[in-house]
Parts: C-alpha cells; sequence; structure tokens
C-alpha cells in the first residue's frame, strides 16, 4: 500500500516519459518568486527619478528669477542714480551763469583801489567752483589749444601763418562738461590760415 502511494506521487515528463525531478521545478518557481523586480520597471524608482527632475526644474527656475531679480535690482538702481546725477546737472547748468558773473566782476577792475574787494569775489568763486568740481563740473581747456567741434565752438576767425590752423587765440565764454558730458561748449576764436581760407571760399 505504501509502495503504491509513493508510485502515485511520482511525475513523468510528458517529453521523455521518464519521472521529473520535482525538486529542481519546487526550487525553479521558488527562485522566481525571490528575485526582485528590475529597478527599472520599479514604480519607487520610477517616482523617484520623476521627483529629482522636477526638483531639477525648480532649481534651474530659481536660479533664473534670481538672476532676473539682481538684473532688475541693478537696472533700478542705475536708473535712480541717473536721476539723481540728471537733477544735480539741471543745478549746475543754472548755476554757472553766475560763475560768469564772478569771472567779469574780477576781471572788470584792475584798479589797485579795488584789490581787496578782487580777492574777496575770487575766494567767493573759488568756493562755488569746488562745490560745483566736486560733483562732476570740469572746465573744457580751450586757450591755446587745437579747435575741437566736439567741445568748442567757433564765432571769429584770424587769418594768420604763426600758429597751426585751427589754433585757438582767445576765448569769449568758458565751457563745461558734466561727467563727461559737454553741457557748453568753450566759445572761441581760432587760426585760419590765408591760403586754405582762400581755397575754402572758392
Amino acid at each position: 500500500m505504501a509502495e503504491a502511494k509513493r508510485e502515485e506521487d511520482k511525475i513523468f515528463s510528458y517529453d521523455t516519459g521518464k519521472p521529473a525531478d520535482n525538486t529542481s521545478a519546487f526550487s525553479a518557481d521558488d527562485s522566481a518568486q525571490d528575485d526582485p523586480p528590475s529597478a527599472g520597471e520599479s514604480p519607487l524608482s520610477i517616482e523617484l527619478a520623476k521627483l529629482r527632475a522636477e526638483k531639477e526644474d525648480l532649481t534651474q527656475t530659481l536660479v533664473r528669477r534670481q538672476a532676473d531679480f539682481d538684473n532688475y535690482r541693478k537696472r533700478v538702481e542705475r536708473d535712480r542714480q541717473e536721476e539723481a546725477r540728471r537733477g544735480v546737472e539741471r543745478m549746475i547748468i543754472d548755476l554757472i551763469p553766475v560763475l560768469d558773473g564772478f569771472d567779469r566782476a574780477i576781471q572788470s577792475h584792475d584798479d589797485p583801489a579795488f584789490e581787496e574787494y578782487r580777492k574777496g569775489v575770487t575766494l567767493i568763486r573759488k568756493q562755488l567752483w569746488d562745490a560745483l568740481s566736486r560733483h562732476g563740473l570740469q572746465l573744457i581747456e580751450a586757450e591755446n589749444k587745437i579747435f575741437d567741434p566736439h567741445v568748442h565752438q567757433a564765432i571769429e576767425r584770424a587769418e594768420s601763418n604763426e600758429h597751426p590752423d585751427g589754433f585757438i587765440l582767445h576765448v569769449f565764454q568758458d565751457g563745461y562738461t558734466f561727467h563727461g558730458r559737454v553741457i557748453r561748449p568753450a566759445i572761441v576764436r581760432v587760426v585760419v590760415h590765408p591760403a586754405k581760407h582762400s581755397h575754402s571760399e572758392n
């Protein structure tokens, strides 16, 4: 009876007709069940990769927003400084005629009796000039210079061969720049060589 039971427990292979190895079949099934799924197919790995991609996108967005904000801040600061500079420039333009008045007052009296008066006016004029120059006002050099149409304005020409063509003989009115920009050209008299002057008229 026990022998019959053992015969029933045997499993035959349909291909060979021989008893199959039950132990190896079961062990193969067990090993297949114990193997974990591949990383690429794991839902956890897919979710982790998605989160990493979202984090990278957010990081790049933050970097771009920070750069945009820095550019905006710099532009606002630059505009603020430019507006302040324009305000100072308007004030200086209004004060330049005061400098002209001081210059005329200093040059108008050569009488020794006015020496103390002239010293006082010169001192006041210097104080005003120092204040304006600290804010960016500069005198345009013109006397004994060669004419530069960017900073000089010629209202008279004098024919002469004693000086180079375009030599500035006299300055009628001083010119000024403010932070490198001409706010008033120097009004001057320039030398013109006679031959060149005659050629230009022809």
